[in-house]
């Protein structure tokens, strides 16, 4: 028996896997590709608070090796918000599940590959969860990360309501004989767009490798069906845009998607949790659909691990809906909104002067930027000190190790205490083997994104999340109940 079973191999369930399994927890993944080679490109990239996840870890510099920095456009801009990470990165999806894979393969994570989830029944102890070709697998917990369409929400009986899509995009890579119309068009059937593959940022601007393979996106005049398009659909859709295919052929993938909007009514169902776009589907612009997904993962991780161990009761899990639903329910409505900005329609055309009018002012940049990269993010934690819920600046502390970063105590997924007062002057007692304590000064400013400077806390409580539980006020109080709420009550 497993300790948990995750469905689905992409970003969110490698990145649950890696976060479960630092935690010390059994877990593996069953996922229906035969290859951890990811084949598509369809999307891809992080924004800031994403690649501090990542840097948490102390896996970020693998990504960053391999990315374009992104040049900075009006709602993407965090050039000057406080944090070590103020860009975008550009890397193809492929890629990103490519070094994920390397990463969790380091960690011994088991993937059963070829094997295609069909649905689970769960009891009291645990979840079988049965296979399309007939075999069972016992877990304690399943996770579905398994897409859209989920097989594991939908057996779960997990309603996903939403918004119907209005319109559809066909979306492509492929080879083309002639050289086509690069960059992005616009008429009254939507947005139009072909650009090579491969491309570096140079100066700040995109520039296209002069030959290669082709990312093509064509809006489609009606609502596409279901199925995915074909070589045909997609030269005939070229053909009305463009007046020709531009010799299309050999192409590697081609897909669609819509600008459908849901999310599950619930994370949980028992035993069942879900994460990823099995728990929020939304359009693809701004790129937030990877980020979404490894933030749900980092938020379930060491919630699961601890009830799986029994150091929390199950009542912690109710905690990731708590957190995670209604932070995904406010950047969904920005993603509606901006989607509905790129309707060519003269009246949205006004709409788009004012909003641009907008984003020039400096505060309403910064909250729609917040909200794009992650850094808002704020947990409901109670009243308090403005740190409180929100993600643990990554200072550079003094200790008696030496310099020492925030980020670099989180890269085993435990929770850390840092007491920034009288060193010794804090006892965390019967938590001390699940919390590291760390004694420590810092002289900077403490400034958040979006709020700006806030007071310097005599101490901080972080989760393996990097979100702070509880702040300090030069006294322990409030303490005790914060660590056994987050991190199991005290032991005997």
């Amino acid at each position: 028996m497993t300790d948990v079973i995750i469905a689905g191999g992409g970003p969110t369930g490698m990145m649950l896997a890696a976060e479960l399994t630092l935690a010390g927890v059994d877990v593996a993944i069953v996922e229906q590709r035969s290859t951890p080679r990811f084949a598509l490109s369809r999307g891809g990239g992080f924004h800031s608070r994403t690649i501090e996840i990542l840097d948490q870890r102390g896996v970020a510099d693998r990504f960053l090796a391999e990315g374009q920095i992104a040049p900075s456009e009006p709602t993407r801009d965090v050039s000057d918000f406080p944090t070590r990470h103020p860009y975008s990165l550009g890397l193809w999806q492929n890629h990103i599940e490519r070094i994920m894979a390397d990463w969790i393969d380091e960690l011994a994570v088991p993937i059963h590959r070829e094997r295609e989830v069909s649905g689970f029944t769960q009891d009291d102890t645990g979840v079988d969860v049965h296979l399309a070709d007939g075999d069972t697998l016992r877990a304690t917990y399943l996770v579905g990360a398994d897409g859209g369409r989920s097989v594991i929400r939908k057996a779960a009986g997990i309603a996903f309501p939403g918004l119907d899509p209005t319109r559809s995009a066909m979306i492509a890579q492929a080879e083309m004989a002639e050289e086509p119309e690069m960059g992005m068009r616009q008429d009254a059937r939507g947005a139009h767009g072909i650009s090579r593959v491969d491309y570096e940022v140079r100066d700040g601007q995109v520039v296209f490798a002069d030959s290669g393979p082709v990312r093509i996106m064509v809006s489609e005049k009606e609502i596409g069906p279901a199925t995915e398009p074909t070589l045909d659909d997609l030269s005939q859709a070229l053909k009305e845009i463009y007046g020709t295919d531009f010799g299309l052929h050999s192409a590697t993938w081609i897909s669609r998607f819509t600008d459908a909007s849901r999310q599950a009514a619930a994370y949980r169902a028992g035993r069942v949790l879900l994460a990823g776009d099995a728990a929020h589907i939304h359009h693809p612009w701004g790129g937030q659909g990877i980020g979404f997904g490894i933030q749900d993962a980092v938020n379930l991780g060491w919630k699961l691990a601890q009830v799986v161990r029994s150091v929390s009761p199950d009542s912690l899990l109710d905690t990731y809906q708590d957190e995670r639903h209604p932070v995904q329910a406010r950047a969904m409505q920005h993603i509606v909104a901006q989607g509905v900005l790129l309707w060519p329609d003269e009246r949205i055309a006004v709409l788009r002067g004012l909003m641009t009018e907008l984003m020039g002012m400096e505060e309403s940049r910064k909250h729609v930027v917040g909200i794009v990269s992650g850094l808002d993010v704020h947990y409901d934690l109670g009243a308090g000190h403005p740190l409180l819920g929100r993600r643990m600046p990554d200072l550079d502390l003094d200790t008696t190790d030496g310099a020492l970063r925030v980020f670099t105590l989180l890269h085993d997924a435990r929770p850390v205490l840092i007491n920034l007062g009288e060193p010794g002057s804090i006892d965390i007692g019967p938590w001390k083997d699940r919390v590291q304590l760390v004694d420590a000064s810092y002289d900077g400013p403490w400034e958040l994104p979006v709020i700006g400077d806030v007071t310097a806390p005599p101490a901080v409580l972080v989760r393996p999340d990097g979100h702070v539980a509880w702040v300090g006020d030069g006294s322990q109080s409030g303490l005790a109940d914060a660590l056994a709420t987050w991190f199991g009550p005290a032991a005997g």
